[in-house]
């Protein structure tokens, strides 16, 4: 087995360890009120998809099951969403391949879900409409199973894979962590990957597509992004020489490879970059639907009540924000490549946590303040 780690993977995980996160999830206790309002609103929903083990996004639905394994922590459970194998092949084989995924891993503590893919295709599982039905699944399980969506974790095996490569990069704000197991990278960008811990697992004669080859050099990929800003990019790359494409359950070490880490909804740098399916929203940050195209990047850093853009791709930037990030009794200054582009106090308000939390469907990315800056 060639097994490429992070050299830095200890120190750093250190530091993921006291990151601050969700005594019952991030901002709840500052608008107790606005979070319930928001649950009822949404219960009954959520109890239907939990019920019939089905979530949807507009008319497409997607079905899933679920195994619980271990006690509750005091914090809430963790989540592991698990993508099956198969494709552009019949219905059956990957009703096959949804049913052997059920079987594959069991944490040591959390909820299993194994979502059955609502395409039979080659992209089943990174087709446009898939990002709301992940976020749909987060939130019913949330409510319904009592999962802390600080612990949610993303993995998937050959297809499946496929889809870990493109939805961990443009959800990477979601998920506390990623696996991907014998899946192609396509061309994939993996910078948006600098807060969420990345694994990437393949057999080294699992030469198909050229998998084993492309796996290694993403990995490659990982440390040079990872030396060039060693607070980020926390990964691991295993390519197992001997094995093909099935790994023979080695790549379970993965799951409690993954547990180790919590999402930090508020991290102090962002690097986002648009994928072929745009997104409005990263961590912190929004932007117009209208100019998100694929290539477009902000990289924003804060410090204390200061946040610096090095880049920004948009004319229009949103920057929102809590009592957890910065001081909002005191003024808060925003540079852009240097230059001064704000700076004052920001009232805080429940229209904007209200606001914040409806559009995000989650009480980490509730924020009661925001800077809308033009450059």
């Amino acid at each position: 087995m060639m097994q490429y780690k992070s050299k830095l993977a200890g120190a750093i995980c250190m530091i993921a360890f006291i990151v601050p996160s969700s005594d019952s999830w991030a901002q709840e206790a500052a608008y107790p009120d606005v979070v319930e309002q928001w649950r009822q609103e949404n219960a009954a929903r959520w109890k239907a998809n939990l019920e019939s083990m089905t979530v949807s996004n507009g008319d497409l639905t997607m079905k899933f099951s679920y195994q619980i394994f271990g006690d509750k922590p005091s914090d809430g459970r963790s989540m592991y969403i698990s993508m099956h194998g198969g494709g552009n092949t019949a219905a059956s084989v990957n009703d096959s391949q949804w049913e052997n995924q059920k079987r594959l891993y069991q944490p040591q503590e959390g909820v299993y879900v194994c979502p059955r893919a609502p395409w039979n295709d080659w992209d089943m599982w990174f087709k446009p409409p898939m990002d709301g039905l992940l976020e749909e699944l987060i939130q019913t399980l949330s409510y319904g199973l009592d999962v802390n969506p600080d612990k949610v974790y993303l993995m998937g095996y050959s297809a499946g894979g496929d889809g870990v490569w493109r939805l961990a990069p443009r959800l990477a704000d979601h998920f506390a962590a990623a696996s991907m197991m014998a899946g192609h990278p396509g061309d994939v960008n993996l910078v948006n990957v600098r807060n969420m811990p990345f694994a990437i697992w393949v057999g080294g004669d699992d030469a198909a597509y050229n998998r084993n080859r492309e796996v290694a050099a993403r990995g490659r990929e990982l440390d040079s992004l990872q030396t060039a800003d060693e607070n980020g990019y926390i990964h691991e790359t295993h390519v197992l020489e001997g094995y093909p494409h099935w790994m023979d359950l080695k790549d379970s070490a993965a799951v409690p490879w993954m547990a180790q880490f919590k999402r930090n909804p508020y991290p102090d740098r962002i690097v986002w970059r648009q994928e072929e399916v745009t997104r409005d929203a990263f961590y912190w940050l929004s932007v117009p639907h209208e100019y998100a195209k694929r290539g477009m990047t902000v990289i924003a850093y804060r410090k204390g009540n200061l946040i610096e853009l090095e880049q920004c791709d948009y004319p229009e930037l949103s920057i929102y924000l809590n009592n957890r990030m910065v001081n909002l009794s005191k003024k808060v200054t925003v540079k852009y490549k240097g230059r001064k582009v704000f700076k004052g106090k920001l009232k805080p308000s429940a229209d904007t946590a209200r606001k914040t939390l409806s559009q995000r469907g989650d009480p980490s990315y509730m924020f009661d303040a925001v800077i809308n800056v033009k450059l």
